[in-house]
């Protein structure tokens, strides 16, 4: 069940986590709040991903802010910065923040303080390699159009910081195009870039983007533009390539410390952890129907090649 409350969908997570007590003994359930800026739909794999490794999902609960959870699970810059404004004292874990010391939430990786500890996704470094890709596997790539959502916080500010470096460094000129999310929003972003006439297409790792990644990744499609995204779900959907941290494995370590908390750990004891596995996947399918040819170079970098 999902309901919208400012605009982030909050979901409760209801998870039997029983220790090794005898039959008799009736084992405690614990609460586990999950916080994040798309719906569940949007997020069902990597979602999935938590509960598997974590336990059985026992149901959600209709609102999270009612619930006396024992643990708050947050996926993104957004939804983790909502639960640090609504609780000093119940734990949060991190499932894949873009950086969190950039944006405020912990003091340092090594030790983050307070209630908040987690994963770090490394999304804005990870920019700057999409960038480099797109370059190699698009000849004489010169503009690039920059998908970016329209609400200023940090962590976009930070990511659009790093994209703009990047650009600048690869001698790319970076058209920034803000996307608004209604009907007509994505497809006036992929009119105006063509208008612009850029040679590729990068959109922001912000999670508006993940939800709506069916219709961006048609939209590539439909206006023969050579796409990257920061995870490989828009592949799947697709894409033409993908570059990030592997968010399956991201959640994974995330369900271990939930587990660590609810035996007595504290979030301010735990160091955030950085993403340590990445993804670089390629669709020739998707490259041939936009009439790119990949080079060898590129392909030989991937993880992954869909034929």
């Amino acid at each position: 069940m999902t309901k919208k409350i400012i605009f982030l969908a909050l979901c409760s997570l209801l998870l039997p986590l029983c220790c090794a007590v005898e039959a008799q003994q009736p084992s405690k359930v614990h609460r586990i709040g999950y916080l994040e800026r798309t719906t569940a739909s949007g997020s069902a794999v990597l979602v999935g991903t938590f509960r598997q490794e974590l336990s059985k999902l026992a149901e959600l609960a209709a609102e999270l802010v009612r619930l006396k959870v024992d643990v708050i699970v947050t996926g993104g810059f957004g939804p983790t910065r909502s639960a640090k404004e609504a609780t000093a004292t119940i734990p949060i874990v991190m499932a894949q923040d873009p950086d969190p010391v950039g944006n405020g939430l912990v003091v340092s990786l090594a030790r983050p303080g307070g209630n908040i500890t987690g994963l770090s996704a490394l999304s804005n470094e990870l920019g700057t390699k999409r960038l480099e890709i797109l370059k190699d596997a698009v000849p004489r790539l010169s503009r690039v159009a920059y998908l970016r959502a329209g609400d200023d916080n940090v962590q976009n500010r930070l990511a659009l910081k790093e994209t703009r470096a990047a650009a600048l460094a690869l001698k790319i000129k970076l058209e920034e195009i803000e996307t608004q999310f209604d009907a007509k929003g994505l497809e006036n972003a992929f009119q105006t870039a063509k208008q612009k006439q850029v040679g590729a297409i990068m959109a922001s790792s912000a999670r508006p983007f993940f939800a709506e990644r069916k219709r961006i990744v048609e939209l590539a499609g439909q206006y023969r533009l050579p796409a990257i995204y920061s995870q490989k779900e828009f592949v799947d959907y697709g894409g033409l390539m993908s570059y990030g941290a592997d968010y399956v494995d991201l959640y994974r370590r995330a369900a271990v410390y939930v587990d660590k908390i609810l035996k007595g750990a504290k979030p301010a004891d735990l160091p955030v952890q950085q993403a340590t596995k990445f993804e670089f996947i390629i669709n020739l399918k998707a490259a041939k129907q936009i009439g790119l040819t990949m080079p060898v170079r590129v392909l030989e970098r991937a993880n992954q090649v869909i034929k």
